[in-house]
């Protein structure tokens, strides 16, 4: 269920990536190319930290595959019919969610450390998500007013959690996802938000 999990998240942040790249008015190879970047980044990011080799993608073409696929299908589909204006939002909201926990199920594979565990598991999630919007030419969604980092951070302290009381592997994996996933799009629903830094010295006088 695992693997399934896993390129069900490829396939979805390719599909962010391609939208992303198509919203720039990138050709067929861009938007392939960043739809691809978008989906391994992350887990490619997680798997050089951890010295995991070789990287998962390179073990598993398949990978690769699906994330080349879902960028192509999104570019033929856009050609029929318009993406909904949030579409991008909740799909990113999905992978984020998705590859958080494969994140961590990875890295509690090599290390027992709970820290090392939940940054794996941020990185995994919000890692591709940066690299395509640095390449589109956007601020990523983890610099912005949005509840994004912390989203996947409650996903994983759920998993360390949950794996700690002993629940079984699939039980532990949906209901961190589950808790990623809802804290993202909670927050989308009624824009939430963190505080933001405020200079006291430009609010009295401006």
């Amino acid at each position: 269920m695992l693997y399934i999990l896993d390129l069900l998240g490829v396939a979805i942040f390719a599909v962010t990536g391609a939208i992303t790249a198509g919203q720039k008015r990138m050709d067929v190879f861009g938007i392939i190319v960043v739809g691809t970047v978008t989906a391994l980044g992350g887990g490619t990011t997680r798997d050089l930290i951890l010295g995991v080799k070789p990287v998962f993608w390179v073990s598993d073409p398949i990978y690769v595959i699906v994330s080349m696929s879902a960028g192509l299908g999104t570019f033929i589909y856009a050609h029929y019919a318009k993406p909904a204006s949030k579409t991008l939002l909740f799909a990113d909201a999905f992978g984020l969610a998705i590859f958080t926990v494969i994140g961590c199920q990875r890295a509690a594979k090599v290390e027992d450390s709970i820290l090392m565990i939940v940054v794996m598991g941020i990185m995994t999630g919000v890692t591709g998500g940066m690299i395509r919007d640095v390449l589109c030419g956007e601020i990523p969604l983890i610099l912005r007013r949005e509840i994004y980092a912390t989203a996947s951070l409650t996903g994983g302290l759920m998993f360390v959690i949950l794996r700690h009381v002993g629940l079984h592997d699939w039980l532990v994996t949906m209901l961190s996802v589950i808790t990623a996933l809802t804290v993202r799009l909670v927050s989308l629903h009624w824009h939430l938000s963190l505080p933001i830094f405020v200079d006291s010295n430009k609010r009295h006088h401006p």
